[in-house]
């Protein structure tokens, strides 16, 4: 099917508030997958799924009005529009692994790489040892590109890359021999599943450009952050000066638009995988995820992140913006890089001052002018000074002052709009912090904490004409600002594979700055802040490039590994990571995984926890997939062992154990990729009332030993059945210390229960 300018710009964006009404045909698109493909010949694969719908469907004419996409290069499968009856009769054709219903995914710096510690400096650098990631090819799966921000120019690059076999597609306001350059190889685009499930919505309602080009700004501030170009002299509203880079800055970048107004459609992710797979990219990154409740791993970005790992290509994905909720975790296969977000060690202090000359320090992006002294008030009955109703009852007591007001839930948009609307001055929104702040322009709104916010309520009822200043927004960083997992941050246990430790790692992505589209309502010359997962797994992106640089022949599993086992699990000056929520607590492996990336410790992590596709053919056993599915996957004839092998020994850089009842054993086996001649001694600290045992408790390599296994024995004296504690298993020679969480949750009371 070609791409038509009949395109759905789906759910609109929340920060709008609008309602879009779609008309859904009785058949619906579901995706077909086949597993791996049985020709090498891409024809020859889309003739076989024509075949295939010709069966069912009965015509030629039929197959084409059916037919969304053909997956062909990556793996094997495709998109149609079924009735459920004829979904059914398909799945249960013999050569048929699963067939998957269209899934809606949401998308969910000048600091960030100093914080981290990826900066120029000297030749010892990381980002000069990896030649600023030259070289390397990122693919990223978003909402598209603009191509005129200047941190995609291509100024000092060489050639592309000769295995490119990608390249760039015209459309809307887009002109592939004008737009792509040296930096930005790829750009193309992807909407037919979201059309074939929706039919023809009008555009006017949600702006968007048919083509690669990025009107929202999504997908352009994710790619400059993984791989901008040094632009010097960037702020947002005067805030965060700096130069501004990616991570990553010498980085090849292709572009695949599959995400429109916020949202994408499953199938248009999976084409946009197969084809980058197929277009030779080194790394993917997807910032974007399925809300909770969630599919098996056959969903659809754990589909092709499967067959792209199983190709070399390292996967990076958001944990999701569902937090700070248990179990809320997103993106959770075991062959992925999940990514949660931080804060970093900047912040944007604001002073309030109340006519009683006290000054508070509230957080907020305003660039100023200086607010002087205006009225101050707090709305009372029936608003009751609730946040997410100042829409409701837009009366005169707002205009021309600064608001107070309460929020009980994470507050939206409708706040700040309410107030402008009402001809207020400015808003003081008191709320449980979350680091993460909208930028409003020239609009001060300050956010701050409950116990701020009544402090200003008494001083409001204490006096007769309150007033207030709002000064402009300073820049803090360094030690005196900790980090903090974001409270929207998704949060583990894995839902659907409770022993799969997710998320893996955590990076920040609190007002990251980065380039955005000129469309954007943020926009400030080319640059806005952002916050979400979405942020952070970008950063995270960057490091992949970094160390696929230096390391091109490490797998995705030791580049995983090596991320996660070398971790900060305090911020870089050493001061504890909190996670922030409904009220704070120190921050433990479901909140951030191994800990916050630490990229120069990465690149030389000693030991590595690898992992093949016979690994994960061993996990899909464990699960309880049919020989049948896993050999279509595979493309070859595989057998599960008898008795099953154990969730709990997939060679994963973490211990999970979610039903502990009298005592587990699971197996690890570590590769040196340190000196040759090593020795390593085991460092265990135990989760609470928790006994570990490991056995040998010393590792010792050298040219004939590379790879040692260690078994691992957990018991508890818990006599109750509780929530999960937490530890860590460290492996050190006294140069490096390789460490994985260790996470366990008992069951005692279920055996009594049992046995009773």
């Amino acid at each position: 099917m070609s791409k038509t300018i009949l395109f759905l710009a789906l759910f609109l964006s929340i920060v709008l508030n609008v309602q879009i009404s779609f008309v859904v045909a009785e058949s619906k698109v579901y995706v077909v997958y086949l597993g791996e493909k049985e020709h090498d010949n891409p024809e020859s694969v889309t003739e076989s799924h024509h075949q295939m719908l010709w069966s069912l469907l009965g015509s030629k004419e039929a197959v084409l009005d059916s037919i969304v996409y053909s997956y062909r290069h990556g793996f094997s499968g495709f998109a149609a529009k079924l009735t459920e009856s004829q979904a059914q009769q398909i799945s249960e054709l013999p050569e048929v692994v699963q067939v998957i219903p269209n899934t809606l995914y949401e998308m969910t710096t000048t600091r960030t790489w100093d914080y981290l510690g990826v900066s120029p400096g000297n030749s010892d650098s990381l980002l000069q040892k990896a030649n600023m990631g030259y070289n390397v090819i990122v693919g990223v799966i978003d909402s598209g590109v603009w191509p005129e921000s200047e941190m995609f120019n291509d100024k000092g690059f060489g050639p592309i890359p000769s295995r490119w076999k990608g390249g760039c597609e015209s459309g809307e306001l887009f002109n592939a021999s004008i737009h792509c350059n040296r930096k930005l190889i790829g750009a193309k685009y992807f909407v037919d599943g979201l059309v074939a499930e929706f039919g023809v919505v009008n555009r006017t309602q949600n702006p968007e450009y048919l083509s690669p080009r990025d009107f929202a700004g999504h997908g352009t501030h994710v790619a400059s952050t993984i791989g901008g170009s040094f632009l010097p002299n960037v702020s947002y509203v005067g805030l965060g000066r700096g130069t501004a880079r990616g991570g990553a800055p010498g980085v090849h970048i292709a572009v695949y638009k599959a995400c429109w107004s916020g949202y994408c459609s499953g199938a248009d992710v999976l084409k946009a995988m197969d084809e980058a797979i197929h277009d030779g990219v080194d790394i993917l990154s997807l910032s974007l995820g399925p809300s909770v409740p969630l599919f098996p791993e056959t969903e659809h970005t754990s589909v092709g992140a499967f067959h792209a790992v199983a190709k070399g290509i390292p996967v990076v994905i958001a944990a999701g913006n569902a937090g700070p909720t248990a179990q809320t975790i997103s993106n959770v296969a075991p062959w992925v890089l999940t990514v949660a977000a931080t804060t970093q060690d900047r912040s944007f202090p604001t002073a309030i001052t109340l006519g009683n000359n006290i000054t508070i320090l509230g957080q907020a992006i305003y660039g100023g002018p200086e607010l002087g002294f205006v009225g101050l008030t707090y709305p009372e009955s029936p608003l009751s000074g609730d946040c997410e109703k100042l829409s409701a009852n837009p009366n005169s007591t707002m205009e021309g002052k600064v608001v107070l007001c309460f929020a009980a839930s994470t507050p939206s948009n409708a706040a700040i709009a309410a107030v402008i609307n009402a001809g207020g001055l400015g808003l003081i929104m008191a709320k449980n912090p979350t680091h993460s702040l909208t930028p409003t322009r020239k609009f001060p709104w300050v956010s701050i904490d409950f116990e701020l916010g009544t402090d200003i309520l008494f001083y409001i009822r204490s006096t007769r004409s309150p007033i207030v200043k709002i000064q402009a927004s300073k820049t803090l960083f360094g030690q005196s600002v900790s980090t903090k997992v974001a409270t929207f941050s998704s949060r583990g246990p894995n839902s659907v594979s409770p022993a799969i430790l997710k998320p893996d790692i955590a990076a920040p992505g609190v007002n990251i700055l980065a380039a955005i589209s000129p469309n954007s309502s943020i926009n400030d010359g080319g640059f806005a802040m952002m916050s979400g997962t979405s942020m952070a797994t970008p950063v995270v992106s960057g490091v992949v490039v970094l160390l696929k640089s230096l390391h091109p022949d490490w797998s995705p599993s030791a580049i995983k590994s090596a991320i996660v086992t070398t971790a900060w699990r305090t911020d870089p000056s050493g001061e504890p990571i909190f996670a922030d929520g409904s009220s704070r607590k120190l921050a433990d492996p479901f909140d951030y995984g191994g800990g916050l990336i630490n990229p120069e410790k990465a690149v030389k992590p000693g030991l590595i926890y690898d992992m093949t596709t016979d690994d994960y053919v061993m996990y899909m056993c464990s699960v309880d997939y049919s020989d049948i599915s896993i050999s279509r996957v595979l493309g070859k004839i595989t057998v599960c062992p008898n008795p099953k092998p154990s969730v709990l020994d997939l060679n994963l850089p973490s211990i999970t154990i979610p039903n502990l009842r009298d005592k587990v054993i699971l197996t690890r086996t570590v590769t040196n990729v340190g000196p040759v001649n090593s020795v390593y001694k085991v460092v265990i600290d135990p989760p609470t009332g928790i006994n570990v045992a490991v056995t040998p408790a010393e590792l010792v390599f050298d040219y004939t030993t590379t790879k040692r296994s260690f078994t691992v024995r957990v018991s508890t004296t818990h006599k109750v059945n509780t929530g999960y504690y937490f530890g860590s298993l460290t492996w050190t020679d006294n140069m490096h210390n390789v460490a994985i969480p260790v996470s366990v949750r008992t069951q005692i009371l279920q055996r009594y229960y049992d046995e009773n």
